[in-house]
């Protein structure tokens, strides 16, 4: 199978299937939003919607959040993964969005990545989700599916080297939903130690189960005696 048919035969599915995908996180606004994805690395949005209700509600704006310290961030996302770093990137977020964007969440990426705590993952899933731009977020899920279904080659072997095949073959309207599909694939069906194939509905243009079955299928070499 051809890429780009690989590419329609998916789309086409995912369309169907999932047409309002979104991000698992919970937020009500865009500094919430970017709160979230910072402590989300390394963590799953699961312990990441336990932890933010309070933490919104101590800090619902970059200047609560900024007035703060890490050391009282701490005490609230004391359960999720790496906090002290997290805690000391969230404060100086805030601070940095005061001093540098008037408290407001800029669109760009390169004025995403200037805040702590934001590299091109966390960059991209805001300028996604917030501003609608066609930027693809590769994460651990997305990497991993990517590879898996055959959309990326396997010399793909950096986030950016994923990210950047994606969106050469993702129409630009698509992108902001083609994320949420290939991480909600990975976390639900193509996960990482089990792929559950039996339920995909993908089999048909992945090169992972294709190989699969090839394995399952080649003749058995006799044993000498």
């Amino acid at each position: 199978m051809q890429k780009k048919e690989r590419y329609r035969l998916l789309i086409e599915h995912f369309s169907q299937k999932f047409p309002e995908a979104e991000t698992e996180l919970n937020y009500s606004n865009p500094f919430e939003l970017l709160v979230a994805v910072i402590l989300s690395a390394q963590c799953t949005d699961k312990r990441i919607n336990m932890v933010t209700p309070a933490l919104f509600q101590r800090y619902p704006d970059p200047q609560a959040m900024a007035d703060s310290t890490a050391e009282e961030v701490f005490q609230l996302i004391r359960s999720v993964s790496y906090p002290n770093n997290k805690a000391k990137h969230l404060v100086g977020m805030a601070r940095m969005l005061l001093d540098k964007f008037d408290g407001e969440v800029p669109s760009t990426i390169e004025e995403l990545q200037q805040m702590p705590g934001v590299g091109r993952k966390t960059a991209n899933v805001i300028a996604s989700i917030i501003y609608n731009q066609p930027t693809m977020a590769v994460d651990t899920h997305v990497f991993r599916v990517s590879h898996r279904l055959g959309l990326v080659a396997k010399t793909a072997t950096t986030p950016l080297a994923v990210e950047k095949e994606l969106v050469k073959y993702i129409p630009d309207t698509v992108i902001p939903l083609a994320h949420h599909w290939l991480i909600l694939h990975g976390r639900y069906v193509c996960v990482a130690r089990s792929p559950q194939c039996n339920k995909c509905e993908l089999t048909h243009v992945c090169k992972f189960y294709e190989t699969l079955q090839k394995k399952l299928n080649a003749p058995k070499k006799r044993q000498e005696l």
